[in-house]
């Protein structure tokens, strides 16, 4: 099957994350997930994989054993089932040549895909784009990334003269709220020595740094009484928030930062005048910044609670940055990824990542995994797009890490 079809068969399965379940712990969240890894297992089944297993949970999981006696890592490949919660219509996904400054995703309503508002999409002129009806997300966050991965092991199943080591794959559920899948999967069993996910961004773009993440949710417990009676009995709960929230560092937001800025988001509040819950993220690539930032808030509730009283925080990490994990002696599956690209001629563009992926779960659990492009652009938005030959270049550098990783060790 070509990659371009096998893509598009797996976009017509909504798995669109449930972020209600998800909080309910169920997993997976959305039962189209479920649906797409069956379908998963019965592909990888027909290829002649070993060690086939779908679990209750959606997770994914198989191995291709190497066709050669010499012993090389394991090299293993992670992609996610499910869809961000942005748009939850089913995909209507569909070829374009982009051959001028915009691509008309539905004519009746109106929606243009253009190089004006996406000046990116100017680079893919002449090319064959993924697109939806602008009804939907396209689903290549992270389709893609499983497209690629099949498209590899298709090739080397059918080619069984070309050498290589023992590959295995995952696919992870509920990656888009909380990367819950990564925090569920049993990376000790697994047995893999090295790994990538692919999930994010443009052709060359490749990630092996991300925030240092975490939690923090502040409860403002105050006193409620009938206005009419409250001098000097009603301690308001809400302005203890809003107060909390004024002594943040002006500018330290996601709004006003990028690149390896770090930041506090303001994520949810919600209460009356008795009591009032603040929720907050924490993000910064250095550690050092990141222990800083957790132990300012914590000060600061202290200090609140010594003037008000009433005042409890709680402070808790989400994941750490990768790149804490592919120092020293764990950085040769950067040296890989590096040599792949080059040897399918696609120069690499190291980007820190403003966001969490299962990578960043997996390397903390002991499993080094930098990131991949999957070619798409736009992810989370009905403007996402995927240029056809971004995704065969994806598969490409999955196939040449293969190849490189036998090499490299088995001299």
């Amino acid at each position: 099957m070509d990659i371009v079809e096998r893509f598009l068969s797996y976009t017509k399965i909504n798995t669109t994350t449930d972020r209600e379940k998800g909080a309910a712990g169920i997993m997976p969240s959305s039962s189209g997930q479920m649906v797409l890894a069956k379908q998963l297992e019965q592909e990888l089944l027909s290829f002649g994989l070993e060690d086939v297993q779908v679990n209750e949970k959606a997770i994914v999981t198989a191995t291709l054993p190497a066709n050669v006696d010499v012993h090389t890592p394991t090299v293993a490949f992670f992609a996610h089932l499910d869809t961000s919660a942005e748009q939850k219509a089913d995909t209507n996904a569909k070829i374009a040549t982009h051959s001028s400054d915009s691509i008309c995703l539905n004519e009746e309503l109106g929606i243009h895909l253009t190089e004006k508002a996406f000046p990116e999409l100017a680079q893919y002129r002449g090319q064959e784009i993924l697109v939806t009806d602008g009804t939907s997300l396209l689903g290549a966050d992270d389709k893609a990334a499983i497209a690629s991965i099949m498209d590899m092991l298709q090739y080397f199943t059918a080619n069984p003269d070309v050498p290589h080591g023992p590959v295995k794959v995952a696919f992870l559920p509920d990656e888009e709220q909380g990367l819950r899948g990564a925090k569920a999967f049993d990376v000790e069993s697994f047995g893999a020595d090295f790994g990538y996910t692919l999930d994010c961004c443009g052709i060359g773009e490749f990630v092996c740094e991300n925030w240092n993440a975490g939690n923090a949710v502040v409860t403002f417990t105050g006193q409620s009484a009938h206005p009419m009676s409250a001098k000097g009995k009603l301690k308001n709960s809400l302005l203890m928030a809003h107060k909390f929230i004024a002594m943040l560092p002006a500018g330290e937001a996601p709004e006003y930062t990028e690149n390896r800025e770090g930041y506090y988001w303001v994520k949810e509040l919600s209460g009356n005048s008795a009591k009032t819950i603040l929720k907050l993220d924490i993000r910064d690539f250095c550690l050092e910044g990141y222990n800083k930032r957790m132990a300012f808030l914590g000060r600061l509730a202290q200090q609140m609670n010594d003037l008000y009283g009433g005042v409890e925080i709680e402070l808790s990490d989400r994941y750490e940055n990768v790149a804490n994990s592919l120092q020293g002696s764990n950085r040769y599956p950067i040296d890989i990824a590096q040599q792949a690209y080059q040897d399918c001629d696609i120069e690499m563009r190291q980007i820190p990542m403003r966001g969490g992926y299962d990578g960043a779960v997996l390397s903390q659990k002991g499993l080094p995994c930098p990131n991949l492009f999957t070619g798409a652009h736009n992810f989370h938005s009905i403007y996402e797009y995927l240029p056809v030959n971004s995704l065969r270049a994806a598969s490409e550098v999955v196939q040449k890490i293969v190849l490189i990783t036998h090499n490299k060790f088995s001299q």
